[in-house]
């Protein structure tokens, strides 16, 4: 039985997106899917249930950025790496606040890339190098916006946000804390209104930044 990560490859050049496709069944991971587009993309993913999806910023009908909504409206637990050419600070936080996990140019190494895709498939926030300082810069810069001081979260809803920092899904959350789904699911956004942040990877962030998730 395979233990590799179920993997979705959407990237418009075919030879591209092949080459991915086998680097990653020679790693060992199932490559459940491929597409070349981003409307389609987000309906095969609904159907197929990646676990993984590497997408391109760049696509002939819609933005990798649109795509990463649509992917999280059906498959909220979904982790994208976004894999582009484009290494523009712009683009970078775009796909990280529409709730990718990960971002890494196509000049990478193939070793770098399947380790990218096996950390991002265990939740971990993977930039290639450089673009993880400016990210964190951003949410540092955000965080440094003047307003009240950071606001009291209860002793659960920090429980709640460790287990999120440590890349558990609500569902295992909810096991471990003897909870509903629900009642995490509420945790959640109750923490994200009281830090005013917009979706589970800022909320991540947030926690990493103040060392929650050792």
């Amino acid at each position: 039985m395979s233990t590799g990560v179920r993997v979705m490859v959407v990237d418009d050049h075919p030879m591209w997106r092949e080459g991915v496709a086998r680097d990653l069944t020679e790693a060992g991971h199932l490559v459940v899917a491929t597409s070349g587009e981003g409307r389609q993309a987000v309906r095969v993913a609904a159907a197929v249930r990646p676990d993984v999806v590497v997408l391109d910023l760049q696509l002939p009908d819609v933005s990798g950025v649109e795509v990463i909504r649509g992917l999280r409206a059906v498959l909220p637990e979904v982790r994208v790496l976004m894999l582009s050419a484009s290494g523009e600070p712009q683009s970078v936080l775009d796909a990280i606040k529409a709730g990718a996990t990960g971002y890494l140019v196509k000049s990478a190494a193939p070793a770098e890339f399947l380790d990218a895709v096996r950390r991002t498939a265990a939740g971990e926030p993977v930039f290639t190098p450089g673009l993880a300082g400016l990210v964190l810069g951003e949410y540092r810069r955000l965080a440094a916006a003047p307003h009240d001081p950071a606001p009291r979260l209860t002793e659960r809803e920090t429980e709640v946000l460790r287990l999120v920092a440590k890349g558990l899904s609500y569902k295992q959350i909810a096991e471990r804390l003897g909870l509903s789904h629900r009642t995490v699911q509420n945790h959640v956004q109750n923490t994200l209104g009281k830090l005013q942040l917009h979706n589970r990877v800022e909320l991540t962030r947030y926690a990493i930044e103040r060392g929650l998730d050792a």
